[in-house]
């Protein structure tokens, strides 16, 4: 019979790891400052209304950010982009200039950084939040997207590491 307990937290990531994921970059603007974060916990909804949501960690200062502005952007990333979502996932980076380094264009939707070079993109207002552990999940009502390269291939997140589709 299994603990009552669950899995350890290292039991569970071990296990979620096996599950390859696609990198995001979603980001947001709060007075006039840019805020990144790369994610690969993204999905789709729903198609009526057309949803998507992201999981944003309680303890980052994205988190704050995405919850005050109600308006952000998702970059699916390509393969060439992990120094990108690497860069973006590093913790204590400096707030002012972090996307000096990434080309990006302002969303007409959200004025939200869009990657350029993404495979897509996704415009979304809050729709609504849910308590997700250390965790909230934000769903997001998509107002507009585009579509990049269909030829290049995506970056993935499979067993702790940055790894493309062959």
């Amino acid at each position: 019979m299994p603990p009552a307990e669950g899995p350890t937290s290292a039991e569970f990531r071990s296990a979620a790891s096996q599950f390859a994921t696609g990198i995001t970059v979603v980001t947001t603007v709060v007075d006039g400052v840019d805020h990144a974060m790369t994610v690969n916990s993204f999905t789709a909804v729903s198609l009526d209304p057309v949803l998507v949501l992201v999981c944003a960690e309680r303890s980052t200062r994205f988190h704050d950010a995405v919850l005050t502005s109600r308006r952000w952007a998702v970059s699916v990333l390509p393969e060439t982009g992990q120094a990108t979502a690497a860069w973006l996932a590093t913790k204590g980076r400096p707030l002012e200039g972090q996307l000096d380094r990434v080309p990006h264009e302002r969303g007409p939707w959200t004025g939200a950084a869009l990657l350029l070079g993404s495979l897509s993109t996704f415009e979304c207002e809050t729709y609504a939040e849910h308590d997700g552990g250390d965790h909230t999940i934000v769903v997001g009502r998509v107002l507009g997207t585009t579509v990049g390269d269909r030829e290049a291939g995506p970056l993935v997140y499979h067993r702790g590491q940055y790894r493309s589709v062959v």
